[in-house]
């Protein structure tokens, strides 16, 4: 990968080329909540999920930062917990590139994120309780049947890298 650097740093992960953030809204009722976070009409055809997952984080925990060649995460942050999100444009070319972005998503700022290929990413635990953070990807994690080589290029494990996560946070080993 060419030489990074971080040129601006913004609170508005949308400032991203290609990047949305949606507002979720929580509707409450005496029986609880619910939160819509996909619909077919709001969503690109080509970015439709094509599988669905919810990982659980640990308090001050990080996944990432890595980022896809061909995949688009589309992440739903509702809680429990709060994550920063931080992304880095890294793809040469991009109106935005070397913007970073870090912005809290979660339980006090419900939202939907679709973050492209070249647009490293990560999240870390904010909060004092485990989170939860759904993933509706547009490509199969290891292709049809798991037997194609995953679309990630990992830099968190790269003692080089200049996507950091500052602060000393653990990380995990996948996002």
């Amino acid at each position: 990968m060419p030489s990074f650097s971080v040129r601006t740093t913004s609170a508005d992960p949308a400032a991203i080329a290609d990047v949305t953030f949606k507002a979720l809204n929580r509707h409450a009722d005496s029986r609880g909540w619910l939160v819509e976070i996909y619909r077919e009409d709001d969503l690109d055809s080509a970015l439709h999920p094509v599988m669905a997952y919810v990982s659980q984080t640990q308090p001050g925990v990080a996944r990432g930062p890595h980022e896809h060649v061909d995949q688009t995460d589309y992440f739903a942050f509702i809680g429990p917990g709060d994550f920063e999100l931080l992304l880095w444009d890294a793809r040469e070319g991009s109106p935005s590139y070397g913007l970073h972005t870090r912005t809290i998503c979660g339980q006090s700022n419900p939202c939907a994120v679709t973050i492209p290929p070249g647009v490293v990413h990560a999240y870390r635990n904010t909060s004092s309780i485990p989170g939860w953070v759904f993933n509706g990807p547009n490509r199969l994690y290891a292709g049809q049947g798991k037997k194609e080589k995953v679309d990630e290029i990992r830099h968190e494990c790269d003692e080089n890298s200049p996507f950091r996560i500052d602060g000393g946070i653990p990380h995990r080993a996948s996002a």
